[in-house]
């Protein structure tokens, strides 16, 4: 076709935060790139930040206040016993939102927030 969708972006009003809590969900990030943004590879496809204060240079209009759950990433968990142990990490911190539920279709499920309120869900198979 010419083209595939390869690619997240998810704009972060502190780098450097952002940056640590998607470390903490195992994402690597390439080294180098431009001020105000970052990428990791995620096994084919990727995952970008963006600082406001990039996208305002660029005069994207960016609305600080808005909620920012149009975005919705997720993380597998080998089990439930480690989605329990990384939501209990990360809520620890603040950054947790819906704890864990065993849902009807054989998968538990947990959501918590990055430090600028954009949804991860964790899933994991049930026994």
């Amino acid at each position: 076709m010419g083209f595939r969708m390869d690619a997240v972006g998810v704009v972060v009003a502190d780098l450097d935060k952002s940056i640590a809590f998607y470390q903490r969900l195992g994402v690597s990030f390439s080294p180098g790139g431009r001020d105000g943004t970052v990428i990791a590879d995620l096994g084919g496809f990727r995952l970008r930040l963006y600082t406001e204060d990039l996208l305002r240079e660029l005069s994207w209009d960016i609305d600080a206040d808005a909620p920012r759950t149009g975005v919705t990433l997720a993380v597998g968990c080998d089990s439930p016993e480690a989605l329990n142990e990384l939501y209990s990490w990360l809520d620890d911190d603040g950054y947790g939102f819906r704890e864990p539920l065993d849902a009807p279709w054989g998968r538990r499920h947990a959501t918590v927030q990055d430090p600028d309120g954009t949804h991860i869900d964790l899933y994991a198979p049930l026994p």
